[in-house]
């Protein structure tokens, strides 16, 4: 994408050898900049930092390390923060403030910074156009693969570019952005538009993913547009093409999204839940939440056991409205549970020949009303035990 180059490299954060652990990403011109935080009371300096930078609406840079958190560290993490936008403004030539910062990993460990100056120093040399890839493997902590997007669109007859990159696998429910991710685009926008156009999307789309039902310390969601598809300049939902970059920009977080969900920690399968017929939408997504957060759910769907019953006792016991007698329960496509009873061993069977797949779809129908809502998580195995149990060890 034109006005943009990228890095990932490795610094020693993390121990072994050869691992990418730090990405950059520039602007080769002061960017209009949006981005949404964690909303939890115990957050990460990295975010302190950047939420500053967001107020501004411009930046030149993100840079970015895994491996450690920089949370939980006071004054010093309060420094090691400034310390890695002041490096990586000098290295560009631009203002510490325009320089959002990351970290993602350990809490409560410090960074070690001669490594992280000397990274980004190497970062810096290897800037390219074609090195966003790095930039997203540099960004991994237990994700088992990189994520990346990238969408295009028409805006006031130009050519829009989207491209973004995302990390997450554990300790993921969405508190305004449950994890990483870095977007870039070469339209021309204000601040404030940015800022609204992100929210959006992001409602809809980052804050519709749940793990294991826990929020982060360091969830950022940064987008940065450099303007150089020189469209007119997007001021408002309402200005020419604003409509075709919204939907462009929900593309790519929609599909890092279900990246995010897919590579949950331990997973062994995509699920989408899906929630119709809801007495209004905060019960809809509610009631999402509710499915996508249950053990009890999520360890049937790894047994491929079509236990609707649980399903169905998650919902009651959030005191969600229903019908009981209009309420339907689908398993990959298969009613298991329909006017107010089972719909009998056959269907049971079919649904868990289904649950043998890699993407598995649940639908409920609560006869309340008409609001919906979409949640995207993963079942719940063994390893999302192993993993967690010696995260630190």
């Amino acid at each position: 994408m034109p006005g943009f180059r990228y890095a990932g490299v490795h610094c020693g954060v993390k121990a072994q050898r050869g691992e990418l652990d730090l990405a950059l990403i520039e602007s080769e011109v002061p960017a209009t900049a949006a981005a949404v935080f964690t909303r939890s009371t115990v957050v990460g300096a990295p975010v302190e930092w950047s939420r500053q930078c967001a107020k501004a609406g411009k930046a030149r840079a993100i840079v970015a390390n895994s491996g450690c958190s920089n949370v939980a560290m006071g004054a010093r993490g309060r420094r090691d923060a400034e310390a890695m936008a002041a490096a990586t403004a000098k290295t560009l030539g631009c203002k510490a403030k325009e320089v959002f910062v990351a970290s993602t990993g350990v809490i409560g460990e410090p960074l070690p910074m001669a490594k992280i100056r000397a990274g980004i120093r190497s970062a810096s040399q290897g800037l390219d156009s074609g090195g966003l890839r790095d930039a997203g493997e540099a960004i991994r902590t237990t994700d088992t693969f990189a994520k990346l997007a990238s969408e295009r669109a028409i805006v006031g007859r130009k050519n829009v570019r989207i491209a973004g990159i995302a990390k997450g696998s554990g300790m993921i429910e969405p508190d305004m952005a449950t994890m990483l991710s870095f977007l870039v685009t070469d339209v021309a926008a204000t601040p404030t538009y940015l800022r609204g156009a992100l929210k959006r999307v992001a409602d809809q789309t980052f804050n519709r993913v749940t793990v294991d039902g826990e929020g982060s310390t360091s969830d950022s969601v940064i987008l940065l547009a450099n303007g150089y598809a020189e469209n007119a300049v997007l001021r408002t939902p309402k200005s020419p093409g604003a409509k075709r970059f919204e939907a462009a920009l929900f593309d790519v977080a929609e599909e890092l999204a279900r990246m995010l969900a897919r590579d949950g920690e331990g997973a062994t399968k995509l699920v989408t839940i899906d929630v119709t017929g809801a007495a209004n939408p905060a019960e809809a997504e509610r009631a999402a939440r509710r499915i996508a957060n249950s053990m009890l759910v999520k360890t049937a769907i790894f047994g491929r056991d079509p236990n609707w019953g649980r399903i169905l006792q998650t919902i009651g016991a959030g005191r969600i409205r229903l019908a009981l007698p209009r309420v339907e329960v689908k398993l990959c496509g298969v009613p298991v549970f329909k006017g107010g009873a089972s719909a009998g061993a056959a269907a049971r069977k079919r649904a868990e020949k289904g649950l043998t797949q890699d993407e598995v779809e649940i639908a409920v129908h609560l006869g309340a009303g008409r609001s919906k809502a979409r949640i995207w998580t993963c079942d719940l195995s063994y390893d999302y035990v192993r993993i967690n149990a010696e995260y630190t060890t």
